[in-house]
């Protein structure tokens, strides 16, 4: 699985200093779950940010985002932030900050039973 190590070790520090911070191989890349919950995902060139639908319109006219578009539908709950969008340390903070505001009400999705 390629994912870009620059961008995921960026985000390892950012979140270095919360106690319950999980990596996870999926989405085609690093997905960084925190409180059981995914959080932030790292792909080749880009970042899958998990956001409070509510801030999407305010965000979606940010530097480098695009929609996230799952089986046809606008998922409000997710943004796609490119390199550019999160270059500078205080662009990266402002996604992990805002991902980390929505973790807290966030809800943990339904675990598979295994058989």
């Amino acid at each position: 699985m390629a994912y870009n190590e620059k961008l995921a070790d960026r985000i390892r520090e950012a979140l270095a200093d919360l106690p319950d911070v999980v990596e996870k191989k999926m989405f085609r890349g690093v997905t960084f779950m925190v409180n059981g919950k995914m959080c932030i995902s790292v792909g080749d060139d880009e970042i899958m940010c998990r956001i409070d639908p509510a801030d999407y319109e305010m965000v979606l006219d940010r530097n480098d985002t695009r929609q996230m578009i799952h089986g046809g539908r606008v998922m409000k709950g997710g943004i796609f932030v490119g390199e550019e969008g999160a270059k500078t340390k205080k662009d990266l903070d402002f996604w992990i900050t805002l991902c980390l505001a929505y973790n807290e009400d966030a809800k943990a999705s339904k675990r598979s039973k295994k058989k």
